[in-house]
């Protein structure tokens, strides 16, 4: 009987050993609303696994739980099955901004809540979006300084765009001051790599110019991409850096 358990305790063993990456679907309840996110759960989950929040842009707002996973980091993970953290991916209802708070506490309760289920490690948290998901990098940045262990933010901004008429801008900047130094002092000693379109039509490439200059004026850790003649699409080249990830993970809390 004994060694018939001991059988059965291996098989079972070596089945959760094999089980494959995959994207799983979950809800999160945020002041009575209910939304649903996904979660890349890598093969072999560790123990304490490095955690990342990804944030999209506007062209995958919904609430079908799948037009977020067309662009950026959700295809390059389906083609890198072997990464090794746990990757959250909120979605943002119809005709709201990451930069909104209520969107911006949705995204921070489904990184908690995956924290939570996969027992991510709190030291080595991950912070990275584009276009619209790059404002709402900036804006958690700003709000949560001590929370991220380091950031990619790509093809985003922190002020208004040109007759936007958007909420799509770093919220909380006292009137008169600097936008981009005001940003750069708030998110302290976070790390940050910002990549960009030399040609970008959508997103001015000036915004993440200023944002680098202005973090390099405080001494920060950032480093700077800027991919001449590419316009808005940069992110698949920004996820495509060789050293991207090894350069993340190198920083924890």
């Amino acid at each position: 009987m004994l060694r018939t358990l001991a059988f059965v305790t291996a098989i079972l063993a070596t089945s959760a050993h094999a089980a494959p990456a995959r994207f799983v679907e979950r809800t999160v309840d945020v002041q009575g609303r209910t939304y649903r996110y996904q979660v890349f759960v890598p093969a072999d989950v560790s123990a304490h696994p490095a955690v990342v929040l990804f944030l999209h842009g506007s062209g995958e707002r919904g609430d079908d739980n799948a037009k977020q996973m067309s662009q950026g980091l959700p295809p390059w993970l389906k083609a890198h099955s072997d990464f090794p953290a746990v990757v959250v991916i909120p979605q943002a209802p119809d005709d709201t901004e990451w930069t909104d708070k209520a969107d911006a506490d949705m995204a921070m309760a489904a990184l908690e809540k995956s924290v939570g289920e996969f027992h991510g490690d709190r030291k080595r948290l991950y912070l990275t979006g584009l276009s619209m998901g790059g404002y709402g990098s900036w804006q958690l940045a700003v709000d949560h300084p001590r929370t991220f262990a380091a950031a990619a933010i790509i093809c985003g901004g922190v002020s208004p765009l040109p007759d936007d008429g958007r909420n799509l801008f770093v919220h909380g900047v006292p009137e008169g001051d600097d936008p981009f130094a005001w940003v750069a002092k708030r998110i302290g000693a976070t790390p940050v790599w910002i990549f960009h379109g030399g040609d970008d039509n959508v997103v001015p490439t000036e915004q993440s110019r200023k944002m680098h200059a202005a973090l390099v004026a405080r001494g920060a850790q950032v480093k700077y991409t800027e991919f001449p003649g590419v316009n808005h699409g940069s992110w698949d080249k920004a996820y495509a850096t060789p050293d991207l990830w090894d350069w993340m993970f190198a920083h924890s809390r």
